[in-house]
């Protein structure tokens, strides 16, 4: 899709333009598309479908931010990699067998190890399309020590501006 394909999208009903982080958030994500192609793009709606799914077998989800990110909110089950992790150290803990989902911020660092843990031999890796930003964005479950959380670690002040 294109950038005026997913503005489209978020334009708000009626008419009226989106609020500029939902704007922000989806012209990162059409870089993130153009930047990282080979890359599978999943949605939040199907990453959520997924995780209520008991018939499918589960995702192993990667959480690619900092730890300091990481402690102030994370998806459910979520595991801490650190965006600069070498894929030779992961391969002792990841089972090849199951779906890897990566997350980080908005998609881009998230999508960078997607593409290194393809080029190490996974054939199913995605990458949460817009990241915990558009999760959260969403109102989707967050937790924090095992408690539900509403606040994302706003990665910097730019990034921050793409979270409502």
């Amino acid at each position: 899709l294109g950038l005026a394909s997913i503005l489209a999208v978020v334009v708000a009903r009626g008419g009226e333009p989106a609020h500029r982080h939902t704007a922000e958030l989806a012209k990162m994500i059409v870089t993130v598309r153009e930047k990282f192609p080979a890359v599978e793009q999943l949605s939040t709606t199907n990453l959520a479908a997924w995780l209520v799914d008991p018939t499918r077998p589960q995702p192993q989800l990667l959480d690619v931010r900092t730890s300091e990110e990481f402690a102030v909110s994370h998806l459910t089950g979520a595991r801490l990699v650190s965006p600069d992790a070498k894929v030779v150290d992961m391969l002792a803990t990841l089972d090849r067998q199951r779906p890897v989902v990566v997350y980080c911020s908005v998609g881009y660092r998230s999508s960078k190890l997607a593409e290194r843990l393809q080029r190490a031999g996974f054939t199913n890796v995605m990458n949460l399309e817009g990241s915990i930003f558009a999760w959260a964005n969403e109102d989707r479950p967050l937790e924090k020590d095992g408690r539900p959380a509403t606040q994302v670690h706003p990665y910097n002040n730019r990034y921050g501006q793409m979270l409502k």
